[in-house]
Formats: structure tokens, C-alpha cells, sequence
């Protein structure tokens, strides 16, 4: 048994190394299956529980591909582009103002629609605007990726990992905004001026004042329609406390579906379009975390968590969430968040800790490009367009947006009680 457990750990932080280096190139999906696979092929844990935590994805799953097709649909039917020249146009010359406009909307988008839906769905819009305005596109693509996780915990439905930490047994909607309101409006407010004066070099230069407008299409139209239909519908579904994979799945196909019919191409070659790796790479991610909870992880995590609950006044829950922000960065926050989850669930912790933790899954991720499956989308998306941002180029910027935003984000939910 200690041979497996020290098999398992060695192959789990094999593959998230792998995940996080991208050796060779290689997509990061190939390094999270690989792992998962070797820990079935070795005998190291059952097919069943293999076959178990890949279910126990299927809602992210459904999830993401929903906002996938959406975002694609938009791509290629010219919303971003217009999206791209009215932002330019109302920045009137001011790359801050553009920058400030881009935060903003990413403020919006990660409220309504979800941090992932911002890496997937914003960010080639926020490119296209740079490139129309001729700015240099990294502190709006930067903006993209941070407020992506500093805004995912203003609602439930901001963040995936919210239904997994909480294991879709949200608060009340009341209750979650009384505990969450201020923290959440520190860290967007902290992490906008520390991207504002990291980035004031770029910020500086100018870009254009005017460009021409663009016509949006029948098409385009209809994929604005559809994406505002699918944030209405998710809010309405949150508000029931109902999973969102199943509903935002069905919206992103109707969407892609609706729109290539009224524009007369064909669905296909819309879907060929869209970066499928993530669905694999979510998916190993589930089963390194499954065969992790085999090896008395979870456990040893309650204990700690109980211990901190069993030592003294609220500010004893303070680490617990510090911590776990920083774990995120090294092995996702998925994953972290659904072992948090379970150790939640084998002990007996105040309802103050727990909020911590949420906010140390959420927030954390914002230190390194891989904490969060947001940011790895992000990632996705910024190399499609041209773009690249390395390991150590991301956390030149984290490393000081992501401690000073959970600090305050924490502070002010001990500071509330």
C-alpha cells in the first residue's frame, strides 16, 4: 500500500508537471491523460474508479462545451469584431480607457456568464479591439485572465468551482452575497490597480481614436441574441440552485445550430474550429484526483481543517484559505477544489472557513497561467490569435496581483463574520 501511495503521487505530480512545463509542446490534455491512463494500466486504481471520476466531470464537461460553441459561433459570424470597433471608438484614443472598458466588461461577463466564459468568450473579442486599435493587446489579454478569477466568486454561477467546493449544495443567493459581496468588490478593485500600475508603461502609448465601423450580419446578431439568451438562462438556473452543464450545453449547440442555418454553413466546420483538447484535459484531471483521494489525502486534510476549527477564533480559518489559493497553482484548482470539497464533507468546519477556502480556490489561481482551467482556456484562445504568454511572464504579474487581492478578498470576509 505505501508503494502505490507513493506511485500514485509520483505519476499525479509527473502529469500536472507535465500540464504546467508542456514539454516538447505537447497539448496539456496529453500529459493529464497519459497520467491517468499509466494509474489504470499500472493496476494502481480500479477501471471503476477511474470510470468514476470521469463521470463525476460530466457537468464541467457540458459546461465548457457549451460556452465553446457559443464563443465559436461568435468568432466566426463577426460579433467580436464589432464588439472590437465600438469599444475602440468609445475609447476615444486612451489605451487606459480601453483597458478600463475591457476590465470592466470582464467584470460583467465573469458575474453572468462565469470566469470561463470570459477566457473562452471574452478574450477574442478584448484581441480583436487591441489589434483594431492598434495597442499592444497584453494588458487587456492580461486583464482577460485575472478578472477571469478575481470577479468568480460575486455569484455562485461566476465559477464552476463554486458548485463543486460547496458539492452543489450552494447558500441561498442572500446568504452569499452577505458573505461575499465585499470580498469579492476588494479583490476586482486591488487586482485592477495592480494591473493598472504594473502595466502603466504599455498603458501609455496611444492608439487609435477612430476606426471604421463594422456591419454586424444576420448572423451576428443572432449569436449576440444567443449568448445574452444563455446568461439570462444561467442565472435563472442558478437561482434554482441547479447545475449549469446540461442547460449551457443545449443553449451553445441551438446557438451554433440556429445561427449556421440562418447563415447557410455548415455546423461542422464551425465545430473543427473549436480547441477540443480541454474536455480530455478536465477529464485526467478528475481521474489524477480520484486516485489521489485513494491514497488517505482527503483525510489527512479534514484532520488539518478540524484541528484549525478546534484551535481558536475566527482568524484560525484565515490559513486554511491561504493555503489552498497557492495549491491551486500546483495542481489546478479544479482538482484542489473537489479534494477541499471532500475533506469539507469529512469534517465538521464553521461556515467562515469554508467561505475562505472558496475564496482560495477561486482567487489563488491568478498567481501562475495554469491554476485555473479559465486561465488554461485563456491560454488556448491567446495562441490561436498569435499570442503567447510564458510560466514565468504570467507569474511576474500573479505574484503581486493574486497575494494583495487574497489578502484583502480574506480580510474582508473575516473583517464580516
Amino acid at each position: 500500500m505505501t508503494f502505490d501511495r507513493e506511485a500514485i503521487w509520483t505519476i499525479a505530480a509527473l502529469a500536472t508537471a507535465g500540464v504546467i512545463i508542456r514539454p516538447f509542446r505537447l497539448p496539456e490534455w496529453i500529459w493529464a491523460v497519459s497520467g491517468a491512463l499509466l494509474l489504470v494500466v499500472a493496476g494502481l486504481i480500479p477501471v471503476s474508479t477511474a470510470t468514476d471520476s470521469l463521470f463525476r466531470g460530466a457537468d464541467v464537461y457540458l459546461f465548457l462545451t457549451g460556452m465553446m460553441l457559443l464563443s465559436e459561433t461568435a468568432r466566426v459570424h463577426g460579433l467580436f469584431d464589432w464588439l472590437a470597433t465600438l469599444a475602440v471608438n468609445h475609447a476615444a484614443g486612451s489605451t487606459t480607457r480601453l483597458f478600463t472598458l475591457v476590465y470592466l466588461t470582464g467584470v460583467a461577463v465573469t458575474t453572468f456568464m462565469s470566469n470561463d466564459a470570459t477566457a473562452v468568450v471574452l478574450t477574442p473579442a478584448v484581441f480583436a479591439a487591441a489589434k483594431r486599435a492598434e495597442a499592444d493587446p497584453l494588458p487587456m489579454l492580461f486583464a482577460c485572465a485575472l478578472i477571469a478569477n478575481a470577479a468568480s466568486f460575486v455569484l455562485p454561477l461566476s465559477n464552476p468551482a463554486n458548485l463543486v467546493l460547496y458539492d452543489g449544495h450552494l447558500p441561498p443567493l442572500g446568504t452569499w452575497l452577505a458573505s461575499f459581496a465585499l470580498p469579492s468588490a476588494l479583490a476586482i478593485a486591488i487586482t485592477y490597480f495592480v494591473l493598472r500600475v504594473l502595466e502603466r508603461g504599455h498603458l501609455r502609448q496611444g492608439c487609435a481614436r477612430q476606426v471604421a465601423a463594422t456591419r454586424l450580419d444576420a448572423g451576428g446578431k443572432a449569436a449576440f441574441a444567443g449568448i445574452a439568451l444563455t446568461a439570462v438562462l444561467l442565472v435563472t438556473v442558478s437561482a434554482f440552485d441547479r447545475p449549469l452543464g446540461l442547460p449551457t450545453a443545449v443553449a451553445g449547440m441551438a446557438t451554433a445550430l440556429g445561427v449556421s442555418a440562418l447563415a447557410r454553413r455548415p455546423p461542422l466546420a464551425l465545430a473543427r474550429r473549436i480547441s477540443w483538447g480541454v474536455l480530455p484535459l478536465v477529464a485526467g484531471l478528475f481521474v489524477l484526483v480520484g486516485a489521489l483521494e485513494r491514497t488517505g489525502l482527503v483525510r489527512l486534510i479534514a484532520d488539518a481543517l478540524h484541528g484549525a476549527a478546534a484551535s481558536g477564533g475566527p482568524a484560525a480559518s484565515l490559513w486554511p484559505g491561504a493555503i489552498l489559493a497557492f495549491v491551486s497553482n500546483i495542481m489546478n484548482n479544479l482538482p484542489a477544489g473537489l479534494i477541499a470539497s471532500e475533506a469539507i464533507g469529512q469534517s465538521d468546519v464553521p461556515r467562515l472557513m469554508v467561505d475562505n477556502l472558496l475564496i482560495g480556490v477561486d482567487l489563488g489561481p491568478n498567481l501562475s497561467i495554469t491554476g485555473s482551467l479559465a486561465t488554461i482556456l485563456w491560454l488556448q484562445v491567446i495562441r490561436r490569435e498569435g499570442e503567447d504568454v510564458g510560466f514565468l511572464q504570467f507569474l511576474k504579474v500573479g505574484a503581486i496581483a493574486m497575494p494583495a487581492a487574497l489578502a484583502g478578498a480574506l480580510g474582508a470576509r473575516l473583517l464580516i463574520g
